[in-house]
């Protein structure tokens, strides 16, 4: 008949029952041969003879107790190899399956029972008592060692559980420590995060931001909740967490404002805060040229106190003019001019293409637009043939051709013109009288502005000319929409003024004492605010000339030009000809006090160089 199959524990008893009938066999040998010793020893035996047989037989009885000690290590080993086996099958019969990893915890459970159905690996209940039973005949160890094989699965299942208890503690903890901040920030209301802004670049133009992050969406912000101190123009674009102040003027230098945004509240609601901020400006620097005649004309780069280094030279500098990263320099050659664009420092300079051979003068630059402008005269020139005076503008980059500028597709011979500051757009004046303004920008074409005599300067952040009219009269010609109004006369009135010189706040008019005779006896620079309010800033005797006067970005100091001793002072032979020793004075425009004296002419401040 076929055996009958036996479960595990069965088939463990059996083992162990076999080891042990071994085990006890080879006890009852080595007993055997102990109690066997003795005997062998008679009475009629020699005294040499019973000896021997002592000797022997203490020397078989420590072989056969060595044999019963290995016997016994070996059966012992046996024995515990079954009980290790025993284990490992019972571990295998209760493990748990693996469970794969999730995204999320899993917990692991008891796993309901289908009626009528018995579990993968489980035993009957006569398996189980029969286990019972072979395990209890065993030993203690064996016994503890197959009760920790069982209850393995269930530990792991216990620590899986802790786990997942021990994360959601955690995040619990996080998610109330994050809305307690939450619920700070809140009743805090709103505060600063991040400030952006460009001191430096805030002294050279108008246009310059600084900009507030919050650390919260913010309602809707007034203009009128925001102050700046020293005061200064603004607008103010707010939107989402940022709040933008941005300033019309350039700002002074070497200054610390204050931006206080007062009231300020949460989208959400909340209470009331102030956002406040500082950028301090750096000291100004500026560049001057300085002419040689004996030797290589210079531009330096100097500052208020008059300490400056040489940045670029050549043999004849006519005409250069700056931005806040870029120095255009015109250089007179024997052939014609060369226009050359390089870094503030005079390195990495580079030629633009002119639109053909000839001079340049009245170099501008539209730092807004990337534009350089200037007046070009082709150098074969006659009453039949070449361009005269015509105006061109080209990308600073140099990766276009240069454009001239066209009215009525004819291209115009200009008597003067400026770039509007901050923009694109050219204002220029024709031999023929015509005042026309032009985007370079756009594609709207000249717009007409009526008839000029000259063009005295255009505000920063106005968008307004200064335009002399045919008939003498001086008006403030608004460029948007083409409107004027009278240009206010000083208090006191001191004349007609050859130039005028707008800078933010006021103006800087040039005018000339004159005899009942008309020679001239004196000439002088006044400054006049916006309210009218004038009075002298600079004043020179008859033997000298002030050849211009223009001011700082920010209209925070002046600049006069000034040639001593003008009889005494030769002209150079250059295509802007100038005399040879000038004067550039720096004084604060607030105060009038003269700050520094430097000889050379064409401050960077200046939009255009001076006209003699």
């Amino acid at each position: 008949m076929p055996a009958v199959p036996r479960t595990r524990a069965e088939m463990r008893a059996a083992r162990e029952a076999a080891e042990a009938a071994e085990a006890e066999r080879i006890s009852r040998a080595v007993a055997h041969t102990e109690q066997a010793a003795p005997d062998a020893a008679r009475p009629d035996d020699s005294a040499d003879d019973a000896a021997a047989r002592d000797a022997a037989a203490r020397e078989e009885a420590v072989r056969r107790a060595g044999d019963r000690e290995i016997a016994e290590q070996e059966a012992a080993a046996r024995k515990m190899a079954a009980f290790e086996a025993a284990a490992r099958d019972d571990v295998e019969s209760t493990a748990l399956p693996a469970i794969p990893l999730a995204t999320e915890p899993v917990i692991v459970g008891v796993q309901p029972e289908t009626p009528g159905a018995e579990p993968e690996g489980s035993q009957t209940p006569a398996a189980e008592d029969e286990t019972g039973a072979a395990e209890g005949s065993g030993s203690d160890d064996t016994s503890a060692s197959v009760r920790e094989s069982r209850t393995a699965a269930p530990t792991r299942t216990s620590s899986s559980r802790r786990f997942v208890l021990t994360l959601a503690a955690v995040l619990g903890v996080l998610v109330l420590v994050g809305t307690g901040f939450g619920i700070v920030s809140l009743m805090q209301g709103p505060r600063v995060t991040n400030v952006q802004s460009d001191a430096a670049q805030a002294i050279e133009s108008s246009g310059s931001r600084v900009i507030l992050t919050a650390n919260q969406s913010l309602a809707a912000i007034d203009p009128a909740q925001v102050t700046v101190e020293p005061a200064a123009p603004f607008t103010v674009d707010a939107s989402g967490r940022s709040i933008g102040i941005r300033f019309t003027v350039p700002l002074d230098d070497d200054t610390e404002y204050t931006i206080r945004v007062s009231d300020v509240v949460g989208a959400g609601g909340g209470p009331k805060t102030d956002l406040t901020t500082t950028v301090t400006t750096p000291p100004s620097s500026f560049f001057l040229l300085r002419r040689d005649v004996d030797g290589e004309d210079k531009i330096f780069r100097t500052d208020l106190t008059g300490d400056g280094s040489v940045v670029f030279s050549a043999d004849k500098i006519n005409d250069f003019r700056a931005t806040s990263t870029q120095l255009v320099v015109a250089v007179e050659e024997d052939e014609g001019s060369k226009l050359l664009v390089m870094n503030r420092d005079g390195s990495d300079p580079r030629e633009l293409e002119l639109p053909g051979v000839g001079y340049v003068r009245a170099v501008q630059v539209s730092e807004r637009g990337g534009l350089v402008g200037y007046s070009y005269s082709d150098r074969q020139l006659s009453d039949t043939e070449g361009r005269a005076s015509v105006l061109v503008t080209q990308s600073l980059k140099g990766d276009d051709k240069p454009q001239v500028i066209e009215v009525a597709d004819k291209e115009a011979s200009v008597f003067a013109w400026q770039f509007v500051p901050d923009s694109a757009a050219v204002l220029f004046l024709d031999f023929d009288g015509a005042l026309s303004l032009v985007d370079r920008s756009s594609d709207a074409g000249v717009q007409s502005l009526g008839l000029a005599a000259n063009i005295q300067g255009v505000s920063r952040g106005t968008y307004t000319a200064i335009v002399e009219r045919l008939d003498g009269t001086v008006v403030e010609l608004n460029l948007t929409d083409g409107s004027e109004v009278p240009l206010a006369a000083s208090d006191p009135d001191y004349g007609t003024a050859t130039t005028i010189t707008p800078f933010p706040g006021g103006t800087l008019r040039h005018v000339v004492a004159r005899n009942e005779n008309g020679i001239p006896t004196g000439q002088a620079i006044i400054r006049v605010g916006d309210d009218g309010a004038a009075e002298p800033l600079v004043e020179v005797a008859a033997t000298d000339s002030i050849l211009q006067a223009c001011a700082s970005p920010s209209g925070q100091y002046a600049a006069v030009v000034i040639a001593p001793d003008l009889a005494n002072n030769p002209y150079d032979e250059m295509l802007l000809p100038l005399p040879q020793n000038m004067e550039t004075h720096l004084l604060d425009l607030r105060t009038g006090k003269e700050i520094v004296a430097l000889t050379g002419f064409d401050l960077s401040w200046c939009q255009t160089a001076p006209r003699f």
